[in-house]
């Protein structure tokens, strides 16, 4: 009897140490029939969604996908697209991921992190992302590949936006067209104003109007100490507007 109680605490002390790496047990599979019971309605044994093939309990927030709630299409299923995209049609809300662009899967990843953080996840539902013994598939592979991707593609632009902040604009036909600059435009704050110039992208054949440092050391060399103190002025995607002093804040071209 003294060995089988050591064997318990051995077999105890195992599992506390898995979950202190990281391990957990295995959670619930769930099939799509069983996942549809549980859209929160009289009778049914609770309320569930999928994103992604991770199934979380939401009913703290019944108000919003409980029968009458702004998101109740979403219970019951795995609607990872409309998570996306924010189609909440019948061809919305589906769990097909595998056409859509690089920025809403990295919306999607967004979603994903707030019901992880948000709700309890409960099991893996049987399906697209998830086999039968609750291994993921080769398409859960692929999506989490290309959210990886949207993410990273997404932080280039946040970069390259802090960087060269949209112009404000507007047109008339009395005046024609004005670029000008601020420290708030194209809604990025910052202690600088900056100079109207044309960007050029790559692959891009048409321009956009941002505004551009005129002072300190080029963008990513901020501990440069030999520099013209031109700022980003000499950025070869850069190009004056003609008719514009180099240095204005604004610039008004005319009809």
């Amino acid at each position: 009897m003294w060995r089988g109680a050591a064997v318990a605490a051995a077999l105890c002390l195992g599992a506390a140490w898995l979950l202190g790496r990281g391990f957990e047990p295995r959670r619930r599979l769930l099939s799509a029939a069983e996942l549809r019971r549980h859209r929160g309605a009289e009778g049914e044994p609770g309320l569930y969604l999928a994103v992604l093939g991770r199934v979380f309990d939401v009913q703290s927030g019944r108000k919003h996908y409980g029968p009458g709630g702004a998101y109740q299409g979403l219970a019951g299923r795995d609607a990872s697209r409309a998570l996306a995209t924010g189609d909440f049609s019948p061809a919305g809300l589906v769990d097909d991921v595998s056409e859509l662009s690089p920025a809403e899967l990295a919306a999607l990843r967004g979603w994903v992190d707030f019901y992880s953080a948000r709700y309890t996840a409960v099991g893996k539902l049987v399906g697209r992302f998830y086999d039968e013994d609750g291994a993921p598939t080769e398409a859960l592979r692929q999506a989490e590949a290309a959210m990886a991707e949207g993410l990273r593609l997404k932080a280039e632009r946040d970069r390259r936006q802090q960087q060269f902040p949209p112009c404000n604009s507007e047109w008339s036909s009395a005046r024609g067209s004005r670029f000008w600059c601020s420290r708030q435009s194209g809604g990025v704050k910052r202690d600088w104003i900056g100079v109207p110039r044309k960007l050029y992208s790559p692959g891009s054949r048409g321009t956009q109007c941002v505004c551009v440092r005129t002072t300190g050391p080029p963008w990513g060399q901020p501990d440069s100490t030999e520099h013209s103190d031109r700022g980003d002025l000499d950025n070869p995607h850069l190009e004056e507007y003609d008719g514009c002093h180099p240095l204005a804040e604004q610039c008004v071209l005319d009809v």
